[in-house]
């Protein structure tokens, strides 16, 4: 996406918005972003269908409207959609991306971050699923089909898994899932370090709700484990309050989509040259395979 035709939108749709810089805030494999004066994310869907893109925008808008309602966190808040373009506009919120802190110090307050997002998944798998069903999509991928991709996953990635790790992930990609058994609910479902903003180690807002979902709550912990260690997850715990499953089963299942995910994410990092995720993948090894 050209800078110039971010500066067309983004001035066609807030007339007399005087546009002074733009520059490159990410891209990813569903969006690009541009950051606008240093206060306007504009972002654009990578989706080539126009008819999807555009109702994955509108889907998204009303959607980040509701969340709004239900979070104590900040979320992207939408200025403007120009959805036949695939784009959604949303004042800048303070803070930087939690990959972005040093890996030894974001481990390191892992837990304090986490007993807020910990809230924060009270609220969102609190949502009512009826409501939250008219804006996303349920996404009920059975375990063993997340297991099998994992086995593929692995078999690309294998010569960048430190060897003193390979015999466990191989025990793991030969073992039966956990059992399923748990009700649906409201998630972010892709609650990473990538879409969590710090400032001062305190949790600015949660970007990124393009893969909410009607889902497993363990997905969202699952990210959680995977990125910041047993210790945070244990914190997330400790100030969750939704009724939504047993908490031993939970962990469970939150330890298996956290192994199959840093799999995934080292895959990622390795084919985009994305070092961070490869190299968060790989410190993650040391609690999932152990």
């Amino acid at each position: 996406m050209p800078v110039c035709d971010v500066r067309e939108v983004v001035t066609q749709h807030l007339p007399g918005y005087r546009v002074e810089s733009v520059v490159p805030a990410g891209d990813g494999l569903q969006n690009v972003a541009f950051e606008v004066n240093g206060e306007l994310i504009v972002r654009f869907s990578t989706e080539p269908d126009p008819a999807r893109r555009t109702d994955l925008i509108t889907r998204e808008a009303d959607l980040l409207a509701t969340v709004a309602g239900l979070t104590p966190l900040a979320v992207p808040v939408p200025r403007f959609t120009a959805a036949e373009a695939g784009c959604l506009a949303y004042g800048r919120i303070p803070g930087a991306p939690l990959i972005d802190v040093p890996e030894e110090q974001r481990l390191a307050h892992g837990p304090w971050v986490a007993e807020t997002l910990g809230e924060l998944l009270t609220a969102l798998h609190s949502a009512p699923v009826e409501r939250m069903a008219a804006l996303v999509e349920a996404d009920d991928v059975p375990l063993e089909d997340w297991r099998d991709e994992a086995a593929e996953t692995y078999a690309t990635v294998a010569a960048h898994v430190p060897p003193a790790y390979r015999r466990a992930v191989s025990a793991f990609l030969r073992t039966a899932p956990p059992a399923a058994g748990y009700a649906p609910v409201f998630t972010h479902n892709d609650l990473g370090v990538e879409h969590v903003l710090v400032d001062a180690w305190a949790v600015t807002g949660v970007i990124d709700w393009s893969d909410a979902a009607i889902a497993d709550p363990a997905r969202d912990f699952g990210k959680l484990y995977r990125d910041l260690g047993p210790a945070a997850v244990d914190a997330a715990v400790r100030t969750y309050r939704a009724a939504a499953d047993d908490v031993a089963t939970l962990i469970d299942r939150a330890v298996f989509y956290a192994r199959c995910g840093a799999l995934e994410d080292l895959a990622y990092g390795l084919e985009t040259g994305r070092t961070r995720y490869s190299a968060k993948s790989v410190t993650a090894l040391e609690w999932l395979f152990a």
